[in-house]
């Protein structure tokens, strides 16, 4: 199922948009937090006449099973070029799964336009087919793994053999399945798609639950593939951040990310 398919939302009255939580976007178990937020922001695109998310900042409540879910999207304010909304994603039994803010655009930045300062480049990988792909598994890579293309540095795979590098990075390219286009979706998809870069150093492999999940997506992607790049700096009281920067393959910055997530804990 295309990403487009797995994240639609339907109208149902004025504020108010139907979807679900599909099959196999779990990582042990609970929905993709990238993959819920391009839910949410399909409502608030709906809602607002709008075509493209420009910044969104969602907080993770309750893990998502597979099912339906509500999205209520409360507009705060609309202009010419931006609409800004409150959106609320519940199951459905009534627990809600997440909040969000987000601002989104009539029409995405063009890439490359009016580019006054630009300090940092895209990752050096290797050709997409000379990277890693992990295979989805039922619990570890997870069934996600299955619905997206990921592939990783060579260099960044070591905690899948068991021989972490020490250092808090993982990059790599992301894409959709089946030449699937990369839209804004696609992006906030991507921004939360890789595997934590705190696994290749000797903190526990295990579940690293998003607490909050920011992407401020800064143009439309011009190729298939995303060159990304993930880092983590500080591992304190119990949370954790992830820095990420994605990138098309024309060298345009397309979004960057930071998410705050708990510490996993060793099993």
């Amino acid at each position: 199922m295309s990403l487009a398919a797995a994240a639609a939302v339907r109208r149902a009255s004025a504020g108010r948009y139907h979807g679900e939580v599909q099959p196999g976007w779990d990582i042990a178990g609970a929905a993709n937090g990238g993959y819920l937020m391009a839910i949410a922001v399909n409502a608030v695109l709906a809602e607002t006449n709008c075509s493209d998310p420009l910044t969104v900042t969602a907080h993770y409540l309750a893990p998502a099973r597979p099912g339906p879910v509500e999205v209520e999207v409360a507009p705060l304010r609309t202009g010419r070029r931006l609409a800004t909304a409150g959106a609320s994603l519940a199951s459905a039994d009534g627990t809600r799964l997440l909040a969000a803010l987000a601002t989104v655009a009539t029409s995405a930045p063009v890439p490359g336009e009016q580019v006054l300062l630009a300090e940092g480049r895209p990752p050096r990988l290797p050709a997409p087919q000379e990277c890693v792909r992990l295979p989805a598994t039922e619990t570890f890579p997870p069934p996600f793994m299955g619905r997206v293309e990921v592939r990783l540095h060579p260099d960044d795979v070591a905690f899948a053999r068991d021989r972490p590098t020490g250092q808090a990075v993982v990059r790599g390219w992301f894409g959709l399945l089946d030449d699937e286009p990369l839209s804004g979706l696609g992006v906030l998809v991507g921004a939360d798609g890789f595997p934590p870069p705190i696994f290749n150093t000797d903190l526990p492999i295990a579940w690293t639950p998003t607490v909050e999940l920011t992407v401020h997506v800064r143009a439309r992607p011009t190729s298939r593939w995303l060159a990304c790049a993930f880092r983590t700096r500080f591992v304190a009281a119990g949370y954790l951040e992830a820095d990420g920067e994605l990138w098309d393959g024309d060298g345009h910055l397309v979004a960057l990310s930071r998410q705050l997530a708990l510490v996993p804990r060793a099993e």
